[in-house]
Formats: C-alpha cells, structure tokens, sequence
C-alpha cells in the first residue's frame, strides 16, 4: 500500500520533510515547486510509513486503498507525474533526517540580544513568520490583526467546504498563546495606532496584511446592484465582521461568474451544493439559512480564453465533477473549445472535461429545473444590463456578442493589496516595494505574503516568503542595522489601551 496527495494540499512542504526515502516532489529545491499545483508521492518509492499523512497539516494525503470514488483519481495523478518526470533529487537516495517541522538554518551569533518584532496579521503569511521568529530567534514577538478573531484568509478566505484545509488554522493557532508572543485583537495599524508609533516600540516590523480589495472589470453597468465581487460573497458566507449578514440577495435563478480560477470554482460550489451538506460545516447560519431559501438554480463560469488555459488548479475542476445533485456543461459556442479539449494530453487541465457534456446554450431563456455549472470559455464581459439591477451579462467572443439572462454577477478575476498607511506603496503592482521583504525608505520595516509578492500562491507558498523575509530581518539585526526602539514594550501596552479606550469613547 502507497500513499496519495489530494485535492487540499497546500504545498506547505512539511510532509517532505519528514518523509524517510525523498519519494514526495517536487521538493522546495526543484524549479517545479513554485509552480506546481499540488504534492505528488512516488507510489514506486514509499515505504507506507504514514509519516507524511500525520504531519500534513490539512488532512490531505491518505493510502491509496482508503481512498473514497471521488479521490481515486488521485492515486492516478500522484503516479502519473512520475512517469515523465524524473526528480532533480536522486529518487532511491534516503533521507535520514529528524522527522520534524521544516528548519530554515540561520546564522545568529551565541548571546545574540533578543529583539521586540511585532507581525500585522494573523493569516498563514504572517503566522509562517512568526512561526519563524519563535523557532529560531529568541525574540519577543507582537501580534496584531485589525479583526476581533485571528486567522486571515484561513478564516475567512477558505470555502466552508473544505475543513481540512482550514484546519491550517489550528496548526498557527498554537502560536497564538506562545510565552513569547503578546497578541493584540482588533487594533488597526493606520487607525487605532500608526506605523511610526508601532516602529518605536519595536525592533522590527512585518507587515502581513494581504491583498484584500478587489479587481474591478472597468465595464459599463459594473456598480449596478446584483453585481458585486466575489470576495465579498466568500466574506459574507465565512461571517467576515466587515460584510452585513443581509448583503447577499439570492434571488436570482441564474448567476454569472467572471473568471474560472479556485475562487470562481468555489462561489459555484457553494451557490449550488444542497444546504443540508453545507450544515455539516462552520458556515455562517446567516448564509446557510440565505441558501435553504436560494433560487440560483445554474451558475455560469465565464473564461477569456480557452478550457487549456482556465486559472483554477486540476485538482479543484475535477472535485467539482464529483458534485452531488449538480451538472456540468461546456458551452459549446465556439469550435476552438471542443477541439482543445478533444486534444488535451491526460496531464493537461483540460483533458478534466473530457466527459463533460457539451452543448450550444440558449442564453435568452431561464436556467432548467435541476442544478447546473456551465463553462463558457473563450468569451470578455463587456457590459451589465439592467436599470439599477443586474438584469443580464453582455459578452464576446469569436462569434459576436450575446446577452447572457442572469439577474447576479460576481467577479472572481483576483485580488489586489491597498495602501498601507505610512508604508510605500506600488499602485501598479499593489504591493509594498522591498528587497528580499525589507521595505524600501523604511529601516526595521518587511512585508511578507500577498503585500509582499501580489495575491498568488496558496498557504504553503506562504512558508518559503516568510523565511526569506525573516532571514532578511535576522541579517539586518546581526548587522545592526535595525534602528533600536524608543520606547518599550510596556509603553506599547499602554498605548493600546489608551487608544482602545479613546475608541470606543468616540463610538458612543
């Protein structure tokens, strides 16, 4: 018996770290592990020993023969990236090493003085550098989320659907009450307190904060009502404090979604999956009893270009084939489609749609009685129609434009940072220039996950930024060349609550 990587993973790397005999690829030091999109173990190479599953932080990887009907493709995949693909590593070489977390080797003198480095943001990005700083420096470590309750985008970013991957969350949470950590909730750099004042107080900085706004489309009819980015509906149906348990209005039969990458695939998902599966999750109850009461009965999946180049990952498209109740269709407006997928190699994304039924959409009329998904590729929104409210999707393609009736329309084409106050800002990039996390103009100041790189990646990507950043800050405070406090750190506790008092003062 072998074991076999499934749809949730991460690409943390942990489980390589611990496997006895190198079989799980690519590893950090292959060219394929930045963009690769899951693990892959060599069923010629395990020994079966399960090491990788108990360290595998989102419950991704199991043995072949448990695998259920909706996972057996995966003991194919994990096989078939090995036939022609030869590891840089020699692949019988055995690798004796401790089984235990990754280590990021460092060199920090003996009797290096501790430091005070506070870390704004509490999702994966932040938390891997915090992880970071704790097993490898003696620092004192500051923690800071602008919400009431920690966690990022694994809190709120992560479909409901998949608990495992949530369960990242878990892994950080340990952190969380570290001797050497002090966290401090709902305070916001920027309102509550500034980046100078936080910059005092301590040795270092990391800003952590993602890329939470929007990409708009920049088309006629975007601000109409029904038409709303799709962050914003994977906010509401994760109970994010920011969005209002009643802004999502579904009473619309069919839905238009712009763009096919995971966050597309994951709106469709649950726009469409029975509520009485999703009770089983930690959905918000304000969203699930707003699905029990759902019309959406067919969501639409809008692509620029064709099934060989959608931006979701394989093994996302192809759990959606194994949807309960929910059936897959590929318009087949444009000859170009089928004839990608018709000539897609097993490996390729598109060859996941094989056996999808195909079909010419009557877009003018309503969405039949079941639960659908239909793939539209090779088609650009250029307008929403409707007096105030979305009433239907105008698009083309190479065969002229069509008015797709729908009466919502969510855009999922990615996310983008926003200014951080008192920080440089690339408006372009929407992110915080750096040199190897270090920001720009701002001694003692890094940036590390989304702000940092721009919205790409998954959590596990998140592990390989932090350690450049942290290994940038540990160099900087070796040299001495981090600007020393001005005050300390319980001035800084005293600063929050003078400023928290100040607050809610002002909210009465």
């Amino acid at each position: 018996m072998t074991y076999a990587i499934t749809q949730t993973c991460c690409r943390d790397a942990t489980c390589i770290a611990v496997c006895p005999v190198n079989c799980i690829h690519p590893t950090p030091e292959e060219r394929a592990f930045g963009s690769t999109e899951m693990l892959h173990i060599d069923p010629k190479v395990c020994i079966d020993c399960g090491a990788c599953a108990d360290a595998c932080p989102v419950d991704a990887i199991f043995p072949v023969e448990s695998l259920t009907s909706g996972q057996k493709e995966y003991a194919e995949i994990n096989a078939a990236y090995f036939e022609d693909t030869e590891p840089e590593q020699t692949k019988d070489a055995p690798n004796f090493h401790a089984w235990d977390a990754p280590r990021f080797e460092r060199n920090i003198p003996a009797g290096f003085a501790p430091i005070r480095a506070a870390v704004v943001g509490t999702g994966p990005a932040g938390m891997y550098a915090v992880e970071d700083l704790l097993l490898h420096t003696n620092a004192e470590v500051t923690l800071i989320d602008r919400l009431s309750a920690p966690g990022g985008l694994v809190r709120y970013g992560v479909a409901p659907d998949h608990p495992s991957t949530r369960k990242a969350g878990e892994t950080f949470a340990r952190f969380h009450t570290h001797p050497r950590v002090r966290m401090h909730l709902d305070l916001e750099v920027g309102e509550d307190i500034t980046a100078d004042e936080l910059a005092a107080h301590h040795d270092a900085v990391i800003y952590a904060v993602g890329a939470v706004a929007d990409r708009r489309l920049g088309i006629p009819g975007e601000e109409q009502t029904g038409s709303i980015p799709a962050i914003r509906f994977v906010s509401w149906y994760n109970g994010h404090p920011d969005v209002e348990p009643d802004a999502i209005d579904l009473s619309a039969e069919r839905v238009v979604v712009v763009g096919n990458g995971n966050v597309a695939l994951d709106v469709a998902r649950i726009l469409l999956t029975d509520p009485d599966t999703l009770a089983g999750t930690d959905i918000a109850g304000h969203a699930l009893c707003a699905l029990r009461e759902s019309k959406v009965r067919e969501v639409v999946l809008l692509g620029r270009r064709g099934p060989e180049d959608a931006a979701c990952t394989r093994p996302e498209l192809l759990a959606l084939k194994h949807l309960d109740g929910v059936e897959m269709t590929v318009d087949d407006h444009d000859p170009r489609i089928g004839a990608a997928i018709d000539a897609a190699a097993p490996k390729d994304k598109a060859a996941v749609l094989a056996g999808v039924p195909r079909a010419a959409v009557d877009w003018s009329l309503p969405p039949g009685t079941g639960r659908r998904i239909v793939f539209r590729f090779c088609s650009a929104p250029v307008e929403v129609l409707g007096e105030g409210t979305v009433r239907a999707v105008r698009v083309t393609g190479s065969q002229g434009e069509v008015d797709i009736r729908a009466g919502m329309q969510l855009r999922a084409i990615g996310h983008r940072g926003t200014r951080v106050a008192g920080l440089p800002f690339d408006e372009a990039a929407g992110t915080v220039p750096h040199e190897g996390g270090r920001v720009q103009g701002r001694p003692g100041t890094y940036v590390v996950g989304w702000i940092k790189r721009g919205p790409s990646g998954g959590i596990g990507t998140n592990r390989t930024c932090a350690a450049e950043t942290v290994g940038t800050l540990i160099a900087d405070a070796v040299a001495g060349t981090l600007p020393a406090p001005a005050a300390t750190a319980r001035g800084f506790r005293r600063l929050v609550r003078r400023r928290r008092r100040t607050r809610r003062r002002a909210h009465r």
